[in-house]
């Protein structure tokens, strides 16, 4: 081999050589050779903007000082007749109020969305019937998505339509209702459904329900739009709407209805 060949052999090797130890530092798993600047506490604190301040109620169950009241036991001034936007006919008596039955749903004069929502509830004193004879009721929200009222204390009926179901949609984890003598609570988180610019659905409905302070549907997906006959769907975009209680025909009782927007 000539002396020339000899030459650029060895400064190919070379170069190679050079090369695989630079991919070797390019690459290493090991740390460099100086640390960047130590982390401290202040680091990853958020200051601004401050977080509001709510006044929480002093009695369990009673609406925070951001609430919007529903009903207070005086009136049903927040509500008006689903069917034709008159005065509702339903009673209230004595801080509560309870379905005239015939008279019609009633619905909220203020439209909702994302919300926290609680509400009491409790079933004709005298019992009657059975099944979804008994106490029976509801509370929609968006005026389409049903949570199901009913007198479910020991009464057998279809599991996606007893108390605290997403009617014939979710069954609730278990049965927390009490005796037609005493009152119940729901307290919900509901997130509302999410269209795109066309008009199809981005992401669905959802909810949390604790019964009685038990929780009974865990962030549950909402199917669609409550059916009484068929598959639940999404067949329209919308915005936000009414809270809407349901006359089912039974004298089902209502008091310390209140609601905070998300």
């Amino acid at each position: 081999m000539k002396k020339t060949q000899i030459l650029i052999a060895a400064a190919f090797v070379s170069a190679l050589v050079g090369f695989n130890a630079n991919a070797q530092n390019t690459y290493s798993s090991k740390p460099p050779a100086v640390s960047p600047m130590p982390m401290k506490p202040e680091m990853t604190e958020i200051w601004e903007p401050e977080v509001p301040v709510v006044t929480p109620a002093k009695n369990l169950g009673d609406a925070p000082s951001d609430a919007i009241i529903l009903f207070d036991g005086k009136d049903l001034s927040q509500w008006v007749s689903a069917k034709d936007g008159s005065a509702p006919k339903w009673k209230v008596i004595d801080g509560r109020f309870e379905v005239e039955p015939g008279t019609g749903d009633i619905k909220t004069k203020m439209k909702f969305g994302d919300c926290q929502l609680h509400l009491e509830f409790s079933a004709p004193d005298e019992v009657k019937s059975e099944s979804q004879g008994r106490g029976n009721s509801g509370v929609f929200f968006q005026d389409r998505y049903e949570l199901q009222i009913l007198d479910s204390y020991q009464n057998r009926t279809y599991r996606n339509g007893q108390a605290a179901s997403i009617y014939k949609d979710h069954a609730p984890l278990v049965n927390a209702m009490r005796s037609p003598l005493e009152w119940n609570t729901y307290d919900v988180i509901y997130t509302a459904p999410r269209f795109k610019a066309d008009g199809r659905l981005d992401s669905p409905a959802r909810i949390t329900v604790l019964h009685n302070g038990v929780l009974v549907q865990n962030n549950v997906t909402i199917n669609g739009l409550t059916l009484y006959i068929g598959l639940h769907h999404y067949p329209e975009a919308h915005g936000d709407d009414v809270i809407h209680l349901q006359d089912h025909g039974n004298r089902t009782q209502f008091r310390n209805i209140w609601i905070r927007k998300l």
